[in-house]
């Protein structure tokens, strides 16, 4: 039997006194224990925590054993349950039995009875986790995301992410938007001890503020007006698995505190609630901005980049392997195109391979995907594709806009500025450029840019370009 101190026990029994023994020699015992009263208390803690094995009184108020063994074996990843009750019949424990128990025992009984019993409980359940463990652990050879690439920067990218998989190590994944951040995160989760649990995903930036705090940490019933469940937020959801934060440095000041906490602590408290939460959550983080020049403008804290900067992957943009360009359109058109999917014209293959793409591989697959719609007798050729792919020379105002890719001063109207200028000044202009080419369509304007529309309001608001100039 492993060391008792890792396992976990709730009992629930309505009588007191019975309930506090039976605790306190299981807890002598060594073992974790939590006690409930009845089947709606016991309910309540096992949405707090995980436990290993429950055992429980059968004639309780409220919510009885047979109805709580019900509940409890509906929930993922469930508890051993050993019923305990001293109006023993063959039908209660015929029914008991079918419903999922592992056990039933009649008081009296001793300690050492019921430790025997708790032992081979958790040994059973174990050996399920692991199992299930082992199921995906083969099942990730064929669920890994398909990253395409020949390229050998992305081959070290992907040697990374199996190097740091394995560890419990947070990860920060740094590239442009549309270089796939969240497929290597997605990796990382599945190479790692974590792969049977959740992978669970939040774009700070898509919600509101107001929204976040919830969103993360969840609510209880009336902590705020509309609130009249308990709602449990991503990071219980995550427990023992991964949450990906993606665009982590749009977190807002307060919230970022918060964070912080919950992840040095692992633990957090619900909106409106009092009692802790304890979790085991991994974090992989990824951001298209500059990190660094957000902790220096004191938009981001500090000491929460070092505790989710443990170790950084940076995605290159799809211009820095062009070599790739080619092997995932290929790829895209088979993916989108179902079993009699378009061919793609040398010539066409040669405009996708001479353009920038500044939305990378996102704005990749929507270029494919539109030209596959217009495309005629099977054949994609540069008439399909869109203006600016198939005339990369009048477009090159479309420049990688963000800010830690200097190779943005190479490209566009950056040719067109004096050598003095900062990257700011030709973030704007390309900004300015690319609204002019849509008429000041800004859904437009940030499909073309390949960015967020979110992200595009922030930069229009940055450089006072919220009216027409």
């Amino acid at each position: 039997m492993s060391d008792t101190r890792s396992v976990k026990l709730l009992v629930v029994d309505d009588e007191t006194p019975l309930r506090s023994v039976i605790q306190k020699e299981l807890e002598r015992l060594g073992y974790e224990v939590q006690s409930a009263s009845d089947g709606e208390a016991a309910l309540r803690l096992l949405e707090e925590g995980a436990v290993d094995v429950l055992m429980t009184d059968i004639k309780m108020p409220r919510m009885d054993g047979m109805e709580l063994l019900r509940r409890v074996r509906e929930r993922l990843n469930p508890p051993e349950v050993i019923m305990l009750t001293g109006f023993a019949t063959i039908e209660t424990a015929i029914e008991a039995m079918k419903l999922g128990a592992y056990h039933y025992l009649t008081k009296p009984y001793r300690i050492a009875e019921l430790d025997a019993l708790v032992q081979q409980a958790v040994e059973k359940r174990r050996l399920r986790v692991d199992n299930q463990r082992l199921r995906a652990q083969l099942a990730r050879q064929t669920e890994m995301p398909e990253i395409v690439y020949t390229s050998d920067v992305m081959r070290e990218v992907l040697r990374l992410v199996e190097r740091v998989a394995p560890s419990d190590a947070s990860v920060l994944v740094v590239g442009e938007s549309g270089t796939g951040k969240e497929l290597i995160a997605q990796a990382v989760h599945r190479l790692s001890q974590r792969a049977s649990a959740s992978f669970v995903d939040l774009n700070c930036a898509a919600l509101q503020e107001t929204l976040l705090e919830s969103e993360l940490f969840g609510h209880e019933a009336g902590a705020f007006s509309g609130a009249k469940a308990r709602k449990l937020g991503l990071f219980e959801l995550a427990d023992n698995g991964t949450i990906f934060l993606d665009e982590v440095t749009e977190l807002p000041a307060g919230l970022q505190s918060k964070l912080l906490r919950a992840i040095e602590t692992r633990s957090f408290y619900r909106v409106g609630g009092v009692r802790k939460v304890q979790v085991s959550v991994r974090i992989v983080a990824a951001t298209n901005r500059s990190i660094d020049e957000f902790v220096a403008d004191g938009k981001f804290r500090a000491d929460l980049l070092y505790r989710i900067n443990g170790f950084q992957i940076t995605l290159p943009s799809l211009r820095e392997r062009p070599e790739d360009i080619e092997p995932i359109a290929q790829h895209l058109i088979k993916q989108l195109g179902g079993a009699h999917p378009p061919e793609l014209t040398p010539e066409a293959l040669t405009a996708l391979r001479a353009y920038q793409w500044p939305g990378n591989v996102r704005q990749l697959r929507n270029c494919l995907e539109r030209a596959m719609i217009l495309a005629n007798n099977g054949r994609i050729t540069t008439s399909e594709l869109p203006p600016e792919v198939a005339r990369p020379a009048t477009v090159a105002m479309v420049a990688a806009l963000q800010p830690f890719s200097l190779q943005a001063a190479t490209n566009g109207v950056a040719n067109q500025l004096p050598a003095t200028s900062s990257l700011r000044d030709l973030e704007r202009q390309q900004i300015i450029a690319a609204l002019k080419e849509t008429n000041w369509h800004r859904g437009k304007t940030a499909e073309i840019l390949g960015i967020s529309p979110s992200t595009l309001y922030r930069r229009l608001r940055d450089y006072n370009l919220d009216v027409h100039h």
